[in-house]
């Protein structure tokens, strides 16, 4: 029973007032300052569903714990009543981030807010072993939190993202591109090294907790990510939690692609759609349509989208077509009122192509396309995606609400 007279829908009002769930009612205060950025004590009672009295309760403990600070008191327009808002202490907490892929590790340090305050880029040559793979996010780590000279009792923990599949406990399965990496408890050996909390997450749902963590009130509902890296993958946002699935490897897009745009075999699978890997196909198909120029990488084909090339625009046209289509039938299938595209391999020259198809079909086809609009919007984070998601996979951990997740991360 809550201490307010008038009941209210869950929805609406995510605290509660037992006494038993303050850690809980301490979670949603935290998640409702992180969305509105600062916020006054009566704006989080009427947002949250607490009391004003529970409200400066739990506020004076999180001020004296040294996570909220306030900020300068201002007047109410109408009432002329002063009105002091709290947001987050940047500096309270840290977490490392690190982005696990075949040819290169990126790890960054944030502070509360996203804020990357360190940042290392290392190349890793083909053969690494897991055991120097783990050396070498552990050695960033410990000179990232050395170097950026942050309070050490305000660092969280490692996050790490990669490609899948993964396992729930954090093991590397069947890798794509690192034979050497497959079957590698991940999780586990660089938490043994580091003596600390570590998180490993799929790099789509690293992108997407971090898209949430970062992106306030413009992200504070559902939403779907699109990850284009290495391949295109999907990061579903669903009440406020990151959708991992069972086995932690929700959001597999290539399929949907396949499905959605007819491409199965004899049998009826769905087959391998190489648009689906944009950093391979778009120097592939560009040639095939025509291209003559130099361009040999995708960054220098990215290059030549941007210069107007014509076969390769229309290369990044066919390949925005066909991801257009895997994110109709996510559209379809989840009812989502926004679609955010990012990710390491979504250059700018082929930004407004892709928004473009993508904007076009999920408002054209799907079919309850006249009783919605789909916003599709750029990714808020727009370098490091990966690396900062994955550590704002601690903080989420560690501060944000939920009553039942499909995935504890057992920090």
């Amino acid at each position: 029973m809550t201490d307010r007279q008038t009941p209210q829908r869950p929805s609406d009002r995510p605290g509660a007032n037992q006494s038993d769930l303050g850690s809980f009612n301490e979670a949603t205060i935290i998640e409702t300052i992180r969305q509105a950025g600062a916020i006054s004590r009566v704006e989080i009672a009427e947002r949250t569903g607490l009391t004003q009295q529970s409200v400066s309760r739990i506020l004076r403990i999180l001020l004296e714990r040294g996570l909220l600070v306030e900020n300068a008191t201002e007047r109410a327009e109408r009432l002329g009543k002063p009105r002091t808002p709290v947001r987050l202490r940047a500096e309270a907490a840290h977490a490392v981030g690190a982005l696990v892929d075949p040819e290169l590790v990126t790890v960054v340090l944030t502070d509360l807010n996203g804020t990357v305050l360190h940042k290392q880029r290392l190349p890793i040559e083909h053969g690494t072993s897991p055991e120097a793979l783990v050396e070498t996010i552990a050695e960033c780590t410990e000179e990232a939190v050395t170097a950026s000279g942050i309070d050490r009792s305000t660092f969280l923990g490692t996050g790490v993202a990669a490609p899948g599949p993964i396992t729930t406990d954090g093991q590397l399965l069947d890798l794509p591109l690192s034979r050497e990496w497959r079957n590698v408890p991940l999780r586990a050996m660089l938490a043994e090294r580091l003596a600390c909390p570590v998180v490993l997450e799929k790099d789509v749902a690293a992108a997407a907790v971090g898209e949430r963590w970062i992106g306030g009130e413009d992200r504070g509902g559902d939403f779907v990510y699109l990850y284009v890296g290495t391949g295109i993958g999907s990061g579903l946002v669903l009440n406020g939690e990151t959708y991992r699935g069972t086995s932690a490897n929700a959001g597999e897009f290539g399929q949907l692609c396949a499905v959605r745009s007819g491409r199965v075999d004899d049998t009826g699978r769905p087959q391998l759609v190489r648009e689906c890997n944009p950093t391979a196909a778009l120097p592939e198909i560009a040639r095939e349509l025509g291209y003559t120029g130099t361009a040999a990488t995708y960054l220098e084909m990215c290059t030549e989208v941007g210069a107007g090339d014509p076969a390769a625009t229309a290369a990044a046209r066919q390949i925005a077509d066909v991801i257009a289509l895997g994110a109709v039938a996510l559209i379809d299938l989840l009812d989502l009122p926004l679609l955010v595209v990012g990710g390491p391999a979504f250059a700018p020259q082929i930004e407004a192509i892709t928004l473009d198809a993508i904007d076009k079909a999920v408002n054209t086809m799907p079919t309850a396309r006249h009783a919605r609009h789909v916003a599709v919007e750029r990714s808020m984070v727009k370098t490091e995606a990966g690396a900062i998601g994955a550590a704002s996979t601690i903080f989420h951990a560690s501060f944000a609400p939920s009553v039942r997740r499909t995935r504890r991360y057992g920090l």
